[in-house]
C-alpha cells in the first residue's frame, strides 16, 4: 500500500512532528569566545543533546555585535538582561509525543558531563528553556514545514517573545517563509544540582514565542517583523535576530560584543 498524506494548510501531513523544543541562549565569558564555540559545536551539541533519544534536529545561531544593535526594545527585559546579552542560542526539536523521553534524559545526561570533565564553566546562560510547539504559518503554497527549518539552511532567525497572543504575521512579500509559534512548557522548574544558572525563567502564563525563519539577509526581515510586532495585540518583550552558525568555523567569534 502506498502512503498517501494529508494535506493540511499547503503542508503535506506525515507521521514525524516538533513536538517541543530545547532553546538555549548563552553568552560566552569574554576571552573565551573560541574556546567555548569550539566546545559547543564539537562536544556539546552532540554529547548534550544530538545523541538524545527522539531528537528530530538541532541548529546553532549567532549574532555579532551589529545584530545585536537591531534588537528592540533596547531596554532590559524579562528575557535579556542586559538587552544584548545572549551571543549564541542553541534550538533541538523533539518529536511530538516523546518531550519526557528526551528530557528526562537530558537532564541526566548533563550532570554527567559535567561530573566527567566535559563541561565548560566560561559561559553564562541568558534565557533556556522547553517551549511547546504550537503552530506555524508559511508564506508560500508548498512550503518547507516547520518539522524540517532546523535542516532546512535557513540563514537567519529572527525571535520574537511576547505577553500575550499577537496574533499573525503577513508574510507575503517578505523573505521570511516559516512564522512558528511555541509557548513555554507548563511547570518548568530549576532542579536542584543543576551545574549551572539556566538564566530567566519562563515568564507568565501568557508568554509566548514567535520564531521566523529567514532566507538571505535576516536584516531585510525586520521591517517586517517591526510592523508585526509595533501593531500586536500583546506586549513584545524582546525581539532579536540571529545568523545561522557556520559550522566547523569562528566565524563571528571576534565580532560579539
Amino acid at each position: 500500500m502506498t502512503y498517501e498524506p494529508l494535506t493540511v494548510g499547503g503542508v503535506d501531513d506525515y507521521p514525524v512532528k516538533v513536538g517541543s523544543m530545547l532553546l538555549t541562549l548563552v553568552d560566552p565569558n569574554k576571552g573565551y569566545e573560541r574556546a567555548y564555540n569550539r566546545w559547543y559545536e564539537r562536544d556539546h551539541f552532540y554529547g548534550g543533546c544530538m545523541i538524545g533519544p527522539n531528537t528530530l534536529a538541532g541548529s546553532r545561531w549567532v549574532a555579532p555585535r551589529p545584530l545585536k544593535d537591531l534588537r528592540w526594545p533596547q531596554t532590559d527585559n524579562a528575557v535579556a538582561t542586559p538587552w544584548d546579552a545572549g551571543s549564541y542560542v542553541a534550538i533541538y526539536f523533539v518529536e511530538k509525543g516523546h518531550h519526557d523521553d528526551f528530557f528526562g534524559w537530558g537532564s541526566k545526561q548533563v550532570r554527567a558531563l559535567y561530573g566527567g570533565g566535559r563541561g565548560f564553566n566560561e559561559r553564562t546562560h541568558v534565557h533556556t528553556i522547553l517551549y511547546d510547539h504550537v503552530g506555524a504559518s508559511y508564506r508560500d503554497a508548498d512550503p518547507v514545514p516547520v518539522d524540517l527549518a532546523l535542516d532546512a539552511a535557513y540563514d537567519g532567525i529572527v525571535l520574537a517573545w511576547f505577553d500575550g497572543d499577537p496574533g499573525d504575521i503577513a508574510l507575503g512579500g517578505t523573505n521570511i517563509e516559516i512564522a512558528s509559534n511555541w509557548v513555554p512548557t507548563p511547570g518548568q522548574e530549576r532542579p536542584p544540582g543543576t551545574p549551572m544558572d539556566l538564566g530567566s525563567g519562563p515568564g507568565g502564563s501568557d508568554r509566548t514565542l514567535r520564531m521566523f525563519f529567514v532566507r538571505g539577509d535576516v536584516t531585510e526581515a525586520l521591517p517586517a517583523v517591526q510592523t508585526f510586532t509595533d501593531n500586536a495585540n500583546a506586549n513584545l518583550v524582546l525581539a532579536a535576530p540571529f545568523f545561522r552558525t557556520a559550522v566547523g568555523t569562528d566565524k563571528y567569534v571576534d565580532d560579539l560584543w
